[in-house]
Parts: structure tokens; C-alpha cells; sequence
């Protein structure tokens, strides 16, 4: 393990041009108001977690086409009144768990939502229209080939309707929702800040799904790798899998986005390199306007894909309180 990428003073002005396609906004406003006839809201059952101080409910919200979508929610027992909320997105291949797991955010005095994801949580299956499609394995590639079939597609629109679903909840309040996630679920929360308007807080931690050209070409490690096979193998298909991509990057979402945000990034990261995460973080806000003061970025140079780990939830914990305290 070495520094492979960008020197750091480079990384931070690295904000690489992006070729967005042109219908890119309206490919997403079409594809969030299809799902206008399934309701945001969701069921909360409670279930037994063995832990004296979070209260654990099994949830089922109607994610992308009404697809029922899984998740914890975790609140801590002792409250009073709405409480700020944290969804959090998943890493690639992992589902929500079991509740114990999960603890942090609630320990801390937040309502807590984990989100399974579709086809990779164990109780969250991914009715796939694409599964006839030629794809590596893996989920980098399902349905690249049309981006209203890639996986994507289904999995960033869950991530919007989590939000919609956690805050029907009475325990939460509405307006004070923060989304995070690590590697994957980095890259969802970004695509979620540039597609939910009114999130008070952002916190990917070594994102994926970031600058996809780059992404592809720097590393051969999995998951970007699953994108390298394909196109070796299927070499006529480059194009049109470069111009699927362009439509679910995290750098062209992060753009978008406007609430203030906390990244975290591992210089010595072989996954999600160092230079698509800046990448993300150098565009934050673009057309959302997001003042320079709200935008922070924490790396990690002698950290893989761990990124800051433990010590990076501690500043996570006090940016997030410092955060709605300012917004109170």
C-alpha cells in the first residue's frame, strides 16, 4: 500500500470538466415523478433488539417502481420530542444487518435509519429489468447498456424515497434530515444530495460512484474493475456504457447538491481513489451554491479504504451537532 494518485496539494484543486449529457436534469426529474403514485410512507413495526437503550423497527417503504425496500430504524429509547434524523447508505454487496450492528447515530441522540440495498441486503430482492442484459458480475454493470435499466437507476431512487419514508415517522423531525454512507453508500449519499433540495447535512466517507472516467482507468481493483471487464470483453459497447455512467456520477450529482457537507477520503485508497472522491468534493455544491465555509473535507494519507474509521466518526459526530446547532 502506497500513494498511487495525485499529490495532495494537487488533489485539492483537481476539479476535472464533466461531460454531462444534455437531458442529465431531465432524465432525473422524469425518472422521480414516475414514482409519484407509490406513497412515501412507511410501515414501522417494532421488533426485539436485546439492547437496553435504542428501540429498533423493522421498516418497509415503497422504493423505485413501489418496490418494497427494507431497513432499520433506530431510535434511542430515552426522548422527547422530533428528533434529527441520519439515513445511512450501505457499502457495495452489504445489506442493513441485524440491529445491533447499527448503533452510533442513536447512541448519540439521532434517529437512525439504515437502508438495505436492493438486490445486495439479503431481504431486499431487486425485481431486475435488466436481467437478461450482458453484464460482468457483480452490479456495476447490470443494465449498462440503457440508463433507464441500470441498477442505479433503482438504487439512487430508493435512496430519495428513504428520506420521503423516514420522515413520516413521528419521532422524526422532517426538516432536519442528514444522509451519510461509506464507499457505495458514499456514492448514494452524494446522488441523494443532488436530488433531494432540503437535506440539512451531507457526509460521504470515501466515496464510490465518483468520476467514473477516472475511476475506470486509474484502478483495477473491484468494483471499478467490473467496468474494465466489461468493455474488454465488449468492446463495440464502450460508448454507450461511458454515456450510461454520465448519467449516475457522483461528481454530476454532488454538483447539484446544497446542503453543507463532511467528506472523508483515504490517500492511499486502491477502491475509490483519492482523485474521484476530490473530484466530488471540488464540484460540491456548483449550481446548489454552497458557500466555501460549508464544504470541509477530512483525508487520511496513510489510510486504504478504511479511510479515518473510527477516529473520522468522532469528527463526524461533532461536525453533524455543530451543524444543526448553527441551523437551530
Amino acid at each position: 500500500m502506497a500513494l498511487f494518485d495525485l499529490p495532495l496539494e494537487e488533489l485539492e484543486r483537481y476539479r476535472p470538466a464533466m461531460d454531462e449529457p444534455d437531458d442529465f436534469d431531465a432524465f432525473w426529474r422524469e425518472t422521480l415523478s414516475e414514482q409519484g403514485d407509490f406513497a412515501p410512507t412507511a410501515m414501522f413495526e417494532p421488533v426485539h433488539n436485546g439492547l437496553a437503550t435504542i428501540d429498533t423497527y423493522d421498516v418497509t417503504f415503497a422504493g423505485y417502481g413501489g418496490h418494497p425496500v427494507r431497513g432499520w430504524l433506530q431510535l434511542p429509547v430515552t426522548r422527547t420530542g422530533p428528533l434529527p434524523a441520519v439515513v445511512e447508505y450501505l457499502g457495495y454487496g452489504s445489506g442493513r444487518g441485524a440491529p445491533h450492528e447499527k448503533r452510533l447515530w442513536a447512541c448519540a441522540g439521532y434517529a437512525h435509519f439504515v437502508m438495505d440495498t436492493r438486490g445486495q441486503g439479503a431481504e431486499t430482492p431487486d425485481p431486475d429489468p435488466a436481467s437478461g442484459d450482458i453484464a460482468s458480475p457483480g452490479f456495476l454493470t447490470r443494465g449498462v447498456l440503457d440508463p433507464r435499466r441500470y441498477f442505479y437507476r433503482r438504487l439512487y431512487t430508493d435512496a430519495v424515497r428513504a428520506v420521503a419514508a423516514v420522515r413520516t415517522h413521528p419521532a422524526v423531525d422532517p426538516t432536519r434530515v442528514a444522509v451519510t454512507g461509506t464507499s457505495q453508500g458514499g456514492g448514494v449519499a452524494l446522488a441523494a444530495a443532488g436530488l433531494v433540495p432540503d437535506l440539512v447535512a451531507v457526509m460521504p466517507d470515501v466515496p464510490f460512484l465518483c468520476h467514473f472516467p477516472r475511476a475506470t482507468t486509474i484502478t483495477d481493483k473491484p468494483p471499478y474493475a467490473e467496468v474494465t471487464q466489461f468493455v474488454k470483453l465488449h468492446r463495440a459497447h464502450a460508448g454507450t456504457v461511458a454515456r450510461t455512467m454520465a448519467y449516475f456520477d457522483g461528481v454530476s450529482l454532488a454538483r447539484r447538491a446544497n446542503a453543507p457537507t463532511l467528506f472523508s477520503v483515504g490517500l492511499m485508497d486502491r477502491i475509490c481513489p483519492p482523485s474521484t472522491g476530490y473530484a466530488a468534493f471540488n464540484h460540491y455544491g456548483a449550481e446548489g451554491e454552497v458557500d466555501q465555509a460549508d464544504k470541509h473535507i477530512r483525508a487520511y494519507p496513510f489510510n486504504d479504504h478504511e479511510g479515518g474509521g473510527p477516529t473520522h466518526e468522532v469528527v463526524k459526530l461533532e461536525w453533524l451537532a455543530k451543524q444543526l446547532n448553527s441551523a437551530a
